[in-house]
């Protein structure tokens, strides 16, 4: 009976760890999302977030030798701990990202991610040290201990990835996981009551930690949308996060605005000047309209241009998130401003990412325009690569033109002339535009095809708010500040086409935009 009662606590431990080491490999990936959404660049805070948790569970496994006593009550106060600090963790970042200097949220972000990881590395080895006590064969404890710990990992990056991520967003998914691990500590500490002595008082600890995340729970996404309201300019009208990315509508008399991950994507008070430069020269480029691809342009404001053209037969556009395009054509606000272009019989929407829709596709455009977010990050950065233009250049007609968005040449002129460099390489003729946008700045486009592009015979034919036929040949022309990192070096064979290989691009935008 005895030696039933020690097996049946050691499947306890073994349950027990299974199910900490799910919510451990939540907070981790958890942590790389937030990094990735406030600080960017998605590779870089995921690597930085894994390689410091890593770096706490060594920390605190070594630490774990010096527990030698109370290996239950341990264990139940290192998942209060994680229960209370992994809980509040989203909503203290989004409180640091919006009242505290810059700086602070990545800086809060690396410390609780090794505190998390610290005790997360405390955890195994009591359980393993509690398991051997009960009168298990050591090997025989470990084994099945560190299975249930990486069988948990597994366990937990998907239940993030496809349920807890989409379905509950990153502020009520800490305080949900914080819960389980809370629940999973209240549990091991009433099997095991009889050894702790004063385990009630240890239970109400636990049970009022549980009343402060239960209230996180329920109210403290609400608290967390004030605290990311200030880091918008205007009041948020619309906000989801979708399986790709955050997405984020905000007006303010009378100027509607969309962010993605935080970054802007137009503003309606300037969004034609964008747009009809993006649009109008490709068009005059080539003499065919039947056939026009749009990689990227969900919010629908770039096929509102290309319909003003009555010969075009068919606009492809490939946008990899449904969310904005169901947002474009459902939101009236946004419907205002696309004039519900998507809804079109003549647009096609195929939801997939742009660089596998181009490997896939046999189908030969007129046109193509690349309306895609910049390169801040490696899903981003192959969509600016050699191998990406070059299949553009080969689904382009043999009269066809493509004319991409660049990034700024004032803010960022390095990476603006890379995009520009990288396109030439593939063999295609480039030429160069750029505008102001009040609202974004001095913004580049590229244009591109296997033909010269004809800059003096450029004519806008179709009615726009802003661009005209003269205006077209001073796009073209670059001021000093614009391009006197190619003047200082000579020509542009300094810069180095951006490859899957050596994604160059990416640290070259982090380092232009980091001044902004």
């Amino acid at each position: 009976m005895l030696q039933m009662t020690a097996e049946n606590k050691s499947k306890m431990i073994y349950w027990a760890s299974g199910i900490v080491s799910i919510c451990g490999i939540i907070f981790e990936v958890l942590f790389g999302a937030l990094g990735s959404y406030i600080l960017g660049d998605g590779v870089k805070q995921y690597t930085l977030t894994i390689s410091i948790f890593l770096t706490g569970m060594g920390i605190g496994a070594s630490f774990s030798e010096r527990i030698t006593k109370n290996l239950i009550l341990s264990f139940v106060w290192i998942e209060f701990l994680v229960a209370i600090i992994g809980g509040f963790s989203s909503f203290t970042m989004f409180g640091i990202t919006a009242f505290l200097p810059g700086g602070s949220d990545a800086l809060f972000l690396y410390m609780v991610t090794f505190i998390i990881g610290a005790l997360t590395g405390v955890e195994l080895p009591v359980l393993i040290r509690k398991a051997n006590d009960l009168g298990v064969a050591l090997n025989k404890s470990t084994a099945r201990v560190l299975f249930s710990d990486y069988a948990g990992g597994l366990i937990g990056g998907l239940l993030f990835v496809f349920l807890l991520r989409p379905e509950f967003g990153m502020v009520k998914t800490a305080f949900f996981v914080g819960l389980i691990n809370l629940s999973v500590a209240l549990f091991i500490l009433w099997m095991f009551r009889e050894e702790i002595k004063g385990w009630k008082k240890h239970g109400f600890a636990g049970i009022s930690i549980g009343v402060v995340l239960i209230g996180g729970l329920f109210f403290g996404e609400e608290l967390a949308f004030s605290f990311e309201q200030k880091m918008y300019r205007d009041p948020i009208i619309y906000m989801d996060e979708s399986k790709y990315q955050k997405i984020v509508l905000t007006k303010d008399q009378g100027d509607t605005r969309l962010f993605l991950n935080g970054g802007l994507q137009f503003s309606s008070t300037d969004e034609y000047r964008y747009h009809e430069v993006l649009v109008h020269p490709v068009m005059s480029q080539v003499d065919s309209h039947d056939q026009i691809l749009v990689l990227g342009g969900g919010d629908g404001l770039v096929v509102r241009e290309l319909l003003k053209y009555n010969d075009i037969q068919n606009i492809t556009l490939v946008d990899l998130d449904p969310a904005v395009v169901n947002l474009a054509k459902n939101n009236h606000h946004l419907l205002n401003l696309n004039e519900n272009a998507l809804s079109h019989d003549k647009v096609h929407i195929i939801h997939q990412d742009a660089f596998q829709f181009l490997e896939s596709t046999t189908r030969q455009y007129d046109v193509i325009i690349v309306d895609l977010p910049d390169p801040n990050n490696e899903g981003l950065n192959k969509l600016y690569t050699w191998e990406f233009y070059s299949l553009i250049r080969n689904r382009l007609e043999p009269t066809g033109a493509t004319m991409v968005q660049a990034t700024s040449p004032v803010f960022a002129p390095k990476v603006y002339w890379t995009i520009s460099k990288t396109i030439e390489s593939t063999g295609m003729k480039v030429e160069n535009f750029h505008v102001d946008i009040p609202s974004f700045g001095n913004w580049g486009f590229v244009m591109a095809g296997r033909n010269p592009v004809r800059t003096e015979e450029l004519v806008v034919e179709v009615e726009t708010k802003f661009l005209t036929s003269e205006m077209i040949i001073g796009l073209t022309k670059f001021g000093k500040d614009e391009d006197s990192y190619i003047e200082e070096k000579g020509n542009l064979l300094v810069l180095k086409p951006n490859t899957l290989i050596d994604p160059h691009l990416i640290q070259k935008y982090e380092d232009a935009w980091n001044n902004y």
